[in-house]
């Protein structure tokens, strides 16, 4: 799949106020620093689609953009902010889980893991939820130019060995760079073969 066009459609803190639910849909979730927009830009080959910060929490609400005119992709706050107040964080948290536990039309989550660092545990906590709430998710390593191949294997033997400690099988796994693009293509074909289980 190549992406033609991608627009900002909107933005809004309650899953009821989305877009409505006919087309696929394809959230994009992780820590926060976790480089979710910088991949959202790399994915859709657009500088500043998803706003960017060296400021984690930049992204604070649900955010909408339409791709190629049939499928949304879903920029969702992260989740472990260092600058966001408890308040804020737990609202986050209301309209976070009611969006991903409500939305019809909520494909796959793709749950982003930096791969420099050993399994965290809020990612792991976060992961966990889903797999019990039953909302599909894969996960994405983001920043894999960041180190060389021998510590990339020995984090994923990490979180492998982490994962099956409670999973009977991993879910799906991608490895990307917004730097050097790596892993674009696999999750845009991903996207293109699960749009046609799409029951609209």
């Amino acid at each position: 799949m190549k992406v033609k066009n991608a627009k900002f459609i909107m933005s809004n803190s309650d899953y009821k106020k989305c877009p409505t639910p006919d087309l696929p849909e394809y959230a994009f979730i992780g820590r926060s620093n976790v480089g979710k927009s910088s991949l959202i830009n790399a994915l859709t080959n657009r500088k500043s689609l998803a706003k960017t910060s060296g400021k984690p929490g930049k992204t604070q609400l649900i955010n909408h953009f339409m791709i190629n005119d049939d499928w949304y992709l879903v920029d969702l706050p992260g989740y472990g902010y260092a600058s966001v107040s408890k308040t804020k964080r737990a609202e986050f948290q209301v309209f976070l889980r009611a969006y991903l536990k409500n939305r019809e039309n909520l494909m796959c989550t793709f749950v982003l893991l930096d791969s420099r660092l050993e399994p965290q545990k809020i990612d792991m906590e976060f992961m966990q939820w889903m797999g019990e709430q039953q909302i599909p998710f894969v996960m994405v390593f983001t920043k894999i130019d960041k180190l060389n191949s021998s510590q990339l294997n020995k984090n994923m033997k990490k979180y492998q060995s982490k994962m099956l400690s409670s999973w009977e099988s991993l879910p799906k796994i991608f490895h990307t760079s917004s730097v050097t693009k790596f892993g674009s293509d696999d999750i845009l074909k991903f996207v293109e073969q699960t749009n046609s289980l799409f029951k609209g």
